[in-house]
């Protein structure tokens, strides 16, 4: 009797050894706080300072009435020995899930280099969806359960999906402008040519600043704009993260001239610098959850995305960490494409932003001042996160549907 062979374990969460180093860092160092258990001591943030001098209160009470003085100790460390477990316990679950992404694609209609388009169909209004270049672009169809696009043409509307691929040698040489002016034009064109008629453009965070600046180059063939989770302002942003992006570029330049892109995992490091305990917490969340239910399999289709990123062309890494994080380029009028500043004040055509509140990759205010520079926006601000919008078991009645609906009452024919 044969059985059938079994998955590899997943290479994940990326990078898996940062992830490792950071969670084993912060809880095993958690006993070096025992001493500073006083009021008034510097090592604790001002919002935990009562919090700490009441704790070492019921500590010395405890001690004073007769009480085992090691007793907090040997219950941080137990605490710090559950917490570790939890997580490991999380990640290994993760890495050997039987869940594997098994949609077939929707039809092919375009190809160059390594990138493609895809037709989901339907009769309706079209609408060409562009995604960021760092992450893959089935974020939008991410699963049976949770695909944007999939559930858009039973609403009237048929979407079309750039899907950028990963670099090869072609891409590596490429510029923002190589992908705005010359593929992404040509995505539209291969649009227009099955539908004859002009088409919204609907772009989702890095995707939505791509989409503005072609639709100020195509204003003919573009009739309306989404804007989701898209950022424009990077100002918002400390000046320390600034100056970071900025040095980190530079100190990349060598490594970028030689290899022509960015690695995926050093893109993940730098995610990471947003939020250093996220895998701590998600991993220790999907360690409680029953494996064969629905969340854990949403879980792990998420994360499988957030993993299976591709690397930034060497050109496009410097425009971004350099150019918009370093020098905050857009809002300034200096970011460039075919050697024309992009500027949003010139589109007049309608604009939805759809900016989620709690979006901790696009701070709201970054968002909201491209919808401010569009003359006649629409803002919407869905109680989600920046993935979430997309994904979450929410998102469907606070995206989804606004957005489907403002796309058929802006459809001019």
């Amino acid at each position: 009797m044969s059985t059938l062979p079994q998955p590899l374990p997943r290479q994940g969460p990326r990078p898996l050894a940062l992830h490792l180093a950071v969670t084993l860092t912060v809880l095993l160092s958690s006993p070096g706080g025992l001493p500073f258990l006083r009021d008034g001591s510097p090592l604790w943030k001002p919002a935990l300072r009562h919090r700490v001098s009441e704790l070492g209160g019921l500590i010395a009470a405890a001690e004073r009435a007769g009480g085992d003085s090691n007793g907090f100790a040997r219950a941080v460390d137990r605490e710090m020995r559950r917490r570790l477990d939890l997580f490991f316990t999380g990640v290994e679950r993760y890495r050997h899930h039987p869940y594997r992404r098994a949609l077939e694609d929707p039809p092919v209609v375009w190809t160059e280099g390594g990138s493609r388009l895809l037709d989901y169909g339907g009769p309706g209004r079209p609408v060409l969806f562009v995604p960021s270049l760092v992450n893959r672009a089935y974020i939008l169809d991410l699963s049976a359960a949770r695909s944007l696009l999939r559930w858009l043409p039973g609403q009237g509307i048929r979407p079309f999906l750039v899907d950028w691929g990963a670099p090869g040698p072609l891409e590596r040489r490429y510029t923002l402008t190589d992908y705005i002016a010359g593929r992404l034009d040509r995505a539209l064109d291969a649009t227009l040519e099955r539908c004859g008629r002009p088409v919204a453009v609907a772009g989702y965070c890095m995707g939505g600043m791509l989409a503005a600046a072609l639709a100020l180059r195509r204003r003919r063939d573009v009739d309306a704009l989404a804007l989701l989770a898209t950022p424009w302002d990077f100002s918002g942003e400390t000046a320390a993260s600034a100056r970071m992006a900025a040095a980190f570029t530079a100190l990349l330049a060598p490594m970028l001239e030689t290899w022509g892109e960015l690695p995926l995992d050093l893109l993940q490091s730098l995610f990471t610098q947003v939020d250093p305990l996220l895998a701590l917490r998600k991993f220790s969340r999907f360690g409680r959850l029953d494996g064969n239910s629905p969340q854990a399999a949403n879980f792990v289709a998420l994360e499988d995305w957030l993993n299976d990123g591709v690397p930034l062309p060497a050109a496009v890494a410097r425009d971004c960490l350099a150019g918009w994080y370093g020098r905050n380029d857009p809002p300034n009028g200096n970011w460039l494409v075919a050697g024309l500043p992009v500027e949003p004040a010139n589109l007049r055509l309608p604009t939805l932003a759809l900016i989620p509140a709690n979006d901790r990759i696009v701070p709201p205010a970054s968002a909201l001042a491209l919808a401010r520079a569009i003359p006649g926006t629409r803002v919407l601000r869905p109680p989600l996160g920046h993935i979430g919008m997309v994904v979450s078991a929410g998102a469907t009645a606070a995206v989804w549907r606004p957005l489907a609906d403002w796309l058929a009452a802006t459809d001019r024919r």
